[in-house]
């Protein structure tokens, strides 16, 4: 599967991690960080996008998130 280029603020919350905090996955989007873990809650995911569980965290894919945010680029 190709990779999706980083947008830049994406590339720059990620720096070179695979997973990002829900806060940065959030920031990237234009979410408010409780409505990250809120739609998680409720369905599982947030804009198709499922999070792994870690302890009491919540890590976001950047692969995933690059090709959400550039899916509105083409």
């Amino acid at each position: 599967m190709p990779t999706e280029p980083l947008p830049p603020e994406l590339a720059r919350a990620a720096a070179g991690r695979d997973y990002i905090k829900t806060s940065e996955f959030a920031r990237a989007c234009g979410i408010a960080a409780q409505t990250a873990r809120k739609n998680v809650c409720l369905s599982g995911e947030c804009y198709g996008i499922r999070p792994t569980k870690v302890g009491n965290r919540l890590l976001w894919p950047v692969a995933e998130i690059a090709a959400l945010l550039n899916r509105g680029r083409t």
